[in-house]
């Protein structure tokens, strides 16, 4: 087992369309998909929580659990502001409807762990602070269906 960090290893695009029902993207998507990737300072979410059910039964005191509903993590990305252009404010305004692509282990082909988050643009705003710091922008996401989680990344 070799570990890692994720910082410089990961990569996070965002294609506009992904054509196969089940959101696995071809070469061809992934290669065209934008990679924010330099851009991002933060990211939050991009993750599948489950709503567990209580199942309690006059037997014991211990309350069983088992698995019930599925659903996305509260998603964002915080990205550096550029203060000559507004292509982030304009590629990912709000309502966009696209798939964020996470590459979790690079972007080279045959690479495993690549996530899948079809996704709504929810908001897309300034994070305006008198701290000493860069400006930042968030984009908050809606997960839009249920994502492919730990593909493989496409090879020719």
């Amino acid at each position: 087992m070799a570990r890692f960090t994720r910082k410089g290893v990961t990569r996070i695009l965002f294609a506009e369309t992904i054509a196969a029902a089940d959101y696995t993207p071809t070469l061809v998507e992934v290669t065209g998909a934008t990679d924010y990737t330099k851009q991002i300072a933060a990211v939050d979410g991009f993750s599948i929580e489950n709503q567990e059910i209580e199942t309690p039964d006059m037997d014991s005191t211990f309350v069983s659990k088992i698995p019930g509903d599925d659903s996305a993590a509260d998603s964002s990305l915080t990205f550096w502001e550029d203060d000559t252009t507004d292509t982030i404010e304009t590629d990912l305004a709000k309502g966009t409807t696209g798939f964020v692509i996470i590459c979790r282990k690079g972007k080279a082909a045959s690479s495993k762990g690549m996530d899948v988050y079809p996704v709504r643009v929810a908001s897309n705003s300034s994070t305006v602070t008198a701290d000493n710091e860069g400006a930042k922008l968030m984009v908050k996401f809606s997960i839009t269906d249920r994502p492919l989680i730990n593909a493989t990344v496409p090879a020719t």
